[in-house]
């Protein structure tokens, strides 16, 4: 074998839905900017256990996940890495906070996003709008076969 073999590393990103808006925490780290809560999944968890408590250590709230939205998988998604993301939608409970590298926290409309959002946050953000306006999964996510 001539290359060293290297995998996408997998991560989950949760919409956290307070009625019709939506949770964003201001990254600590770099890349700086505007993030869905999310992280990496730790090796002997399940995507919704990481989903949960990477909401819970970003924005001090219990998350009740609601759904599996979408994976996203766009190689280019993160500068750091290469990596998968199984995006969740749920609801909270609790008083919203940024904690561990959290800058700030927000919750935010469609039309008040703040700037810049980074990763590929945006178009994860249009889809789920598009999603909750009443588009299928099927309409909202077949235009991206083109780009598979």
């Amino acid at each position: 074998m001539k290359g060293k073999y290297r995998n996408p590393l997998l991560t989950v990103d949760i919409i956290i839905e307070i009625g019709d808006k939506i949770v964003l925490i201001q990254r600590a780290n770099p890349p700086y900017g505007w993030a869905l809560p999310g992280g990496f999944v730790d090796y002997g968890e399940s995507l919704e256990a990481s989903a949960i408590r990477e909401a819970k250590e970003e924005t001090s709230l219990e998350v009740m996940l609601q759904e599996q939205f979408h994976t996203y998988s766009d190689p280019d998604r993160d500068p750091r890495h290469h990596t998968v993301t199984t995006v969740f939608i749920g609801k909270s409970i609790g008083t919203l906070k940024p904690a561990d590298d959290a800058k700030d926290a927000g919750v935010f409309s469609e039309n008040d996003l703040p700037e810049p959002i980074v990763f590929d946050h945006r178009k994860i953000i249009g889809d789920y709008f598009r999603y909750k306006e009443g588009a299928s999964k099927r309409e909202v996510f077949s235009l991206n076969l083109d780009t598979a």
